[in-house]
């Protein structure tokens, strides 16, 4: 069968053990290289088939595996996703791909938004939404009309692929959209490298964080109305005090 495996954030202390023992038990595990190689030298590993592969080639991953499980029917096969699989992962492609011609099991992980939220505090105690700022495979005006709209609820937002090479004036765009909903001094944070031997972390007003250099390592969270800072972290509360 295909196990679909959510590594979490990055580090081996953040995956669960029904990751580890699903890793375990496969024989062939493929995946984005960066992904293979945030678990290659693990010593469950040692004797397993590594498959790495270059991004923008997901759906030829997916197909692969597929190929790999209905050759090799006395096989296990893994499928690796970095945080959740089912969040912005693989899961939902390689259940389309497989089309029951195997079974699928989805192994879910540590979200980059829980993570994040974990080094900043606790932004995310109160109703939230997860918006990526990719316009590789979503509209850019689709990704505006969701800014506006979480941003208007007064929705802590977690903003995911803040920004690249290709449009590194993502993020500045997109704090300009939540700055007509939310005031310039709301409480903003940002990760890099989540989990990971070089993590950083800074947090600040949303006036300010929107003229941060970000990349696509970071995850960023923009706190609600309520959102505090306390000692250094990010506090947004969900009302038991009251």
């Amino acid at each position: 069968m295909i196990f679909v495996i959510g590594l979490g954030p990055g580090g081996a202390e953040d995956m669960t053990p029904r990751a580890i023992a699903a890793l375990d038990g496969c024989d062939i595990i493929c995946g984005y290289t960066t992904y293979i190689d945030l678990i290659k030298d693990l010593d469950i590993l040692s004797d397993k088939d590594l498959r790495p592969s270059g991004m923008k080639h997901e759906a030829e991953r997916c197909q692969e595996v597929l190929k790999l499980a209905l050759e090799n029917p006395d096989k296990n096969i893994g499928l690796v996703s970095s945080g959740d699989p089912g969040v912005y992962g693989m899961a939902g492609l390689m259940l389309e791909i497989a089309d029951n011609k195997v079974e699928v099991e989805i192994i879910p992980g540590v979200t980059a938004a829980n993570s994040a939220a974990a080094v900043l505090g606790a932004p995310l105690m109160h109703d939230f939404a997860i918006i990526s700022l990719s316009d590789l495979l979503t509209p850019k005006e689709l990704i505006e009309k969701r800014l506006n709209a979480a941003a208007e609820a007064d929705f802590v937002v977690c903003l995911y692929n803040p920004a690249s090479h290709g449009r590194p004036e993502h993020f500045k765009w997109a704090c300009d959209i939540l700055l007509k909903h939310k005031s310039p001094e709301t409480p903003a944070g940002w990760v890099s490298n989540i989990g990971r031997k070089d993590q950083d972390y800074k947090i600040m007003s949303l006036k300010e964080i929107r003229d941060e250099k970000l990349d696509m390592f970071c995850t960023a969270i923009i706190g609600n109305s309520q959102t505090k800072i306390k000692d250094n972290k990010m506090i947004t509360p969900r009302g038991y005090l009251k």
